[in-house]
């Protein structure tokens, strides 16, 4: 505090008369007449403002905005306050001003208050100027809050913090590699590391028992508005001689106080958050991310439809989604179903039961057709909308997924926005078949835990039962329609994992190939291990209201991967290049 006796948020009405030396950036002069000026001086904490009269005027002038200054002067009540702003009691009338640091341009890229208005690209370029603004700042002040946070209650639920390579090596993720080439080592590369998977799981094999850290993740993949491209953060954890059920205590004991006490929204769910089978995430939400503020859910009314005679419905499956109380007009509903099939890309249908319990609307005259038996199975009542998704069943659920999350927020009495709703999507299947390959496939996380262990993979094995019935140790973390991590009891075995391989056409030397440390890790007695890892990024957006995760990254990329302020990814010199061993071609 050497080069200022107060901050720009501090001063009060009890500090009248005290001389004050403020520093800060110059947001903003206004003159009246000649010879006064109000100015407002802002740094971290605050702003403050400086009345320049007569002489002190011109000095003021001569400095341009955003410039960083140092003033000097005494604090007076203000005779107009400002019950809006902290400092609004109070001015400080100044004796003298030093230029610390001079804005060399006339002309900003951006009004600094309103740098969320400017346009992306600009706003990206100068993120130092864009950072100035308080309502931009606040979200990296919030981000720091909850990772402190976060870090407090993982060290007293008895989690170390342990740091792992970044450099290391490219293993099969799921995501592209970001590849370092490694100088004394020609033709060879590191990888930096898609999440500390192997590293978390090699520690529980060395006998640490509870390990966090706030982890650093690169993949090459692209951006969406809740995910970041090249890198991101996680509250990475493992445990030790645990369950599904150890991991499910500690997040429900973490995380609730965390989001009451920094979201927006000061409730959260409390223990033990709702469980939902993924199976029955899909049927029900149409989505294994549901969005539990909403009240809305999908209905298989195949059956129902069944002879109704509207050939898009016939010999497919049928979703009903019963919109209750819904008033809204056909117009409203017809813009609301066009939002829904952009996003699902297939196309929705409607029909509603009028006050006077007479069915009307879209597809009303193929529904009288089978009347009684669609009221029936959805206990239709007056002033019920319904909306229908129809085709192959993942295409049905996926579009009775958006038309549940497009109507729940749009229509009133729906979504109960004020909260922060968790639940556990629990039960994944551990293989699929693989849309290109035709053949089973790992679904999800190939370390997982098949539920049943290597019995029921030998069942498998010999045909005994579907490779695609068997469940895996996995879960899921959703909070208000978003995956906050995927998580599982991890398969610690050599045996069931060689055989949980072998079933998607990888034997023993493949495993001990692609995994060489943590396979020779488990044959020296490992014990069984779950982990998670949160995203804090996400975490964070949620928290802070935000629908772009980029507005709560310090220095984020831009959809394309790129750092336009740094001019990131650039070229190098052909020296570097000879260093590394590599040759560029087009």
């Amino acid at each position: 505090m050497q080069s200022r006796t107060h901050t720009c948020g501090e001063l009060r009405l009890c500090d009248a008369g005290k001389k004050v030396k403020l520093v800060g950036w110059l947001e903003n002069m206004r003159e009246v007449g000649g010879n006064l000026a109000f100015v407002v001086l802002r740094d971290f904490y605050g702003t403050t403002q400086v009345v320049a009269q007569d002489d002190m005027v011109a000095s003021f002038k001569n400095i341009t905005k955003e410039s960083t200054v140092s003033v000097t002067g005494t604090v007076r009540e203000r005779s107009s306050k400002n019950p809006k702003q902290a400092t609004g009691d109070i001015e400080v009338v100044p004796e003298s001003v030093e230029v610390l640091g001079a804005c060399r341009y006339n002309e900003l890229p951006f009004e600094i208050n309103r740098s969320r208005e400017a346009d992306e690209l600009l706003r990206l370029k100068y993120r130092y100027l864009d950072l100035r603004n308080p309502e931009v700042k606040k979200n990296i002040v919030l981000r720091c809050n909850v990772v402190a946070a976060l870090r407090a209650a993982m060290t007293e639920h008895g989690f170390l913090e342990i740091t792992t390579p970044i450099l290391t090596a490219s293993s099969p993720e799921g995501a592209r590699d970001y590849l370092v080439p490694a100088r004394k080592h020609p033709g060879k590369f590191y990888a930096l590391p898609q999440a500390p998977q192997q590293f978390k799981q090699l520690l529980m094999t060395s006998g640490f028992d509870r390990y966090f850290q706030i982890a650093p993740c690169f993949r090459d993949e692209d951006a969406r508005g809740d995910r970041s491209p090249g890198e991101f953060y996680q509250l990475d954890m493992e445990m030790a001689f645990a369950s599904q059920e150890d991991v499910f205590a500690v997040l429900e004991d973490v995380l609730p106080p965390v989001f009451a006490k920094f979201g927006k929204y000061n409730r959260a769910s409390g223990a033990p958050f709702k469980r939902i089978p993924y199976l029955e995430a899909l049927e029900t939400y149409g989505s294994d991310k549901p969005d539990l503020r909403i009240d809305l859910t999908a209905k298989d009314v195949t059956d129902a439809f069944a002879g109704c005679g509207f050939d898009q419905l016939e010999g497919k499956k049928v979703k009903a989604v019963v919109v209750s109380d819904c008033k809204e007009s056909r117009k409203v509903i017809e813009k609301l179903l066009a939002d829904a099939e952009v996003v699902a890309g297939v196309k929705p249908y409607w029909f509603r039961k009028d006050e006077n319990g007479e069915i009307v609307g879209g597809i009303s005259k193929f529904v009288k057709n089978v009347e009684d038996a669609v009221v029936s199975k959805l206990g239709l009542k007056n002033n019920d909308l319904v909306l229908i998704a129809a085709g192959e069943l993942t295409k049905a659920q996926k579009l009775a997924g958006v038309l549940i999350k497009t109507f729940g927020a749009a229509v009133p009495g729906h979504m109960d926005k004020e909260q922060y709703a968790f639940c556990w999507i629990v039960d994944f299947p551990m293989y699929e078949i693989g849309d290109e390959s035709g053949e089973l496939e790992f679904c999800h996380n190939p370390f997982s835990m098949p539920q049943g262990g290597l019995e029921t993979l030998l069942k498998a094995e010999r045909g005994e039962i579907d490779p695609l019935s068997i469940m895996a140790d996995q879960y899921d973390l959703v909070c208000n329609g978003v995956e906050l991590s995927s998580g599982a009891v991890r398969n610690h075995d050599p045996e069931i994992m060689i055989k949980a391989f072998e079933l998607v056409r990888l034997g023993e030397d493949d495993v001990k190939a692609k995994f060489p440390a943590m396979y020779n890790a488990f044959c020296y007695g490992a014990p069984p291990h779950a982990g998670i890892a949160p995203g804090v990024d996400r975490m964070v957006m949620l928290l802070a209201g935000e629908e772009s995760i980029r507005e709560i990254i310090p220095f984020p990329m831009n959809k394309n991967a790129q750092d336009v302020m740094m001019d990131a990814p650039g070229y190098v010199t052909e020296k570097q290049l000879n260093e590394l061993h590599i040759k560029v071609t087009e």
